[in-house]
């Protein structure tokens, strides 16, 4: 069985580099957050994880879901 866990970034939470909508949070060591959309987040991916205590990407979200097909 899965489990669908509660997204953390909300509508409200926005990239720091462009504005746009976050899809990814690095948590840094001294307690502060970068907060960074798609596009930006998976950019800098790889640095983020290298320097980060913990990243949550949730860019699996911006995927549609299959359509349903009625018969």
């Amino acid at each position: 069985m899965t489990t669908a866990v509660a997204p953390t970034l909300t509508a409200s939470d926005r990239c720091d580099r462009c504005g746009a909508q976050a899809f990814i949070r690095a948590r840094l060591s001294s307690d502060q957050d970068l907060l960074f959309c798609a596009h930006h987040g998976r950019e800098h991916l790889d640095k983020l994880r290298a320097i980060a205590e913990e990243v949550i990407d949730e860019t699996d979200r911006l995927q549609p879901e299959s359509p349903t097909i009625q018969v």
